[in-house]
């Protein structure tokens, strides 16, 4: 990299200034083709993120993340604590995913997929340059002492902000709760509920704040993801990255005159227009490289291309692609990195599928009483007395449920009732005798197989404890 170059390299975030306080960052609005994408995208999946709550496959809502209850909905299909393992591969797969994405093409997913950088660009930002104006408009408005035009703007602005954080806090919680029992809630007034409405009113603060004033930090300070990408990338990762060798030559930047011949001259093509600077949401200057802050959101590549159509220059000066690409020409190739990558991913994926695909539809537990020992019968059998849970994972009741003893010749029998329905996505206990004969014993405490049926199906079986006394050993 030419010399003025590194002269102008710094080694602080662009969010702070010299004396160490908040550099508040005023980005121009971008402008341009990779801008209309992104803004496609962030449209889809904005109608997604708040739709979703809302879709119901089979009565069961698309996506529940309810902790609290430990009920979570993925894809319409509810699952329990009992699939944790499940949840465990899912993250794993998700990191790995993560991993292989990053090694390929740096941070794309914090410039096009990440909330933070939709709301925040797509929403909010948008926002501010309709009630603030552009960059300039904005850095004057800030310096203006407070009067009836900045108290205007201001309220205004804070009031939408809020507004918006308060709908987005009502969706995060519907994903929580239940879009159900929210619009409950709302319906039977916010009185009723106190402690959703106090978690209500926490989310849309958070919420709140992240937007109107913490913003870019969160990317910048908060978020692990951007520093994963030091460890992450490396020379063959494509990003967006500026053509240092087309861009500085011989003599460096310089500014652009009319009819000058920059190539005879040893200029580079960057003409030193400072807009890939001036429009980035993080404040910093990709001519720099990598750098932490970047989230590859594409506003530089944009304002450079305006740039170099308006001066009849070559567009791609700030581009997406990998330093060995700019250094050497090289085209992007499947390194040895990027396939054993895959290969982790690829088995992570096939025992996904195979969990999900062997997974029960109905989980069943049976134990015994705590402090309850076995009890004698008449014609020489010995009862115990149990507890059961029965966990239904599918989107139908499963009816004429009962119970038969696999292991051993006996009975059981439930309490109060002969067969039983497991709603669907839902749960059905209570209480069990089994009764043995004392002579089928082996032990003091032996294993007994119990299978659950369904009519006549078979739909799972269990193993427990059944205690009898130490002479029928």
């Amino acid at each position: 990299m030419a010399e003025q170059g590194k002269d102008n390299f710094r080694d602080t975030i662009g969010t702070l200034n010299e004396e160490g306080d908040r550099a508040w960052i005023f980005p121009k609005k971008p402008v341009g083709k990779w801008y209309e994408y992104r803004k496609y995208v962030s449209y889809v999946l904005l109608a997604f993120l708040f739709a979703a709550p809302f879709i119901k496959i089979g009565g069961h809502q698309f996506l529940l993340f309810n902790v609290l209850e430990r009920r979570f909905n993925i894809f319409g299909f509810p699952f329990w604590p009992q699939d944790f393992y499940i949840f465990v591969i899912m993250m794993l797969t998700g990191v790995v995913f993560i991993i292989l994405f990053t090694v390929a093409f740096g941070r794309l997913f914090c410039g096009w997929v990440c909330p933070q950088t939709i709301f925040m660009e797509m929403v909010f930002r948008r926002i501010e340059y309709w009630i603030d104006g552009d960059r300039g408009k904005q850095k004057r408005l800030a310096k203006m002492p407070w009067n009836k035009e900045k108290i205007r703007k201001r309220s205004l602005k804070w009031f939408v902000f809020f507004v918006i954080s308060f709908l987005i806090a009502n969706v995060f919680l519907a994903y929580l709760i239940g879009s159900d029992r929210l619009i409950r809630y709302i319906t039977d007034g916010p009185m009723e509920h106190l402690s959703t409405l106090v978690s209500l009113v926490i989310f849309t603060g958070v919420f709140y704040f992240v937007f109107a004033w913490f913003r870019e930090q969160v990317c910048i300070i908060v978020c692990p993801y951007g520093r994963l990408q030091g460890a992450l990338l490396d020379n063959k990762s494509i990003v967006v990255a500026y053509d240092h060798k087309r861009g500085e030559k011989e003599e460096g930047r310089a500014k652009f005159k009319k009819n000058e011949d920059r190539e005879a001259s040893g200029k580079g093509d960057c003409i030193d227009c400072h807009q890939c600077v001036d429009v980035c949401p993080t404040g910093i200057d990709i001519r720099n490289g990598t750098q932490l802050e970047c989230v590859n959101c594409t506003a530089c590549i944009d304002a450079c291309n305006i740039m170099m159509e308006a001066v009849d220059l070559p567009k791609g000066l700030i581009r997406y692609a990998s330093e060995e690409n700019i250094e050497k020409k090289t085209k992007f190739e499947f390194t040895p990195r990027l396939k054993g990558y895959t290969v982790v991913l690829g088995i992570l994926v096939s025992v996904l599928v195979g969990m999900l695909f062997l997974r029960n539809d109905v989980e069943a537990d049976i134990f015994r009483l705590p402090g309850q020992l076995y009890e004698y019968k008449a014609d020489n059998l010995i009862s115990n007395v149990y507890t059961y849970k029965l966990i239904n994972k599918t989107n139908a009741d499963i009816e004429d449920v009962r119970f038969e003893l696999m292991s051993h010749k006996g009975n059981v029998e439930i309490v109060s009732r002969d067969t039983f329905t497991i709603p669907a996505g839902g749960m059905a206990e209570g209480t069990l005798f089994v009764e043995l004969n004392a002579g089928s014993l082996s032990g003091d405490k032996d294993k007994v197989v119990i299978a659950v049926f369904s009519g006549d199906e078979q739909i799972e079986t269990t193993r427990t404890a059944f205690l009898g006394p130490r002479t029928y050993k």
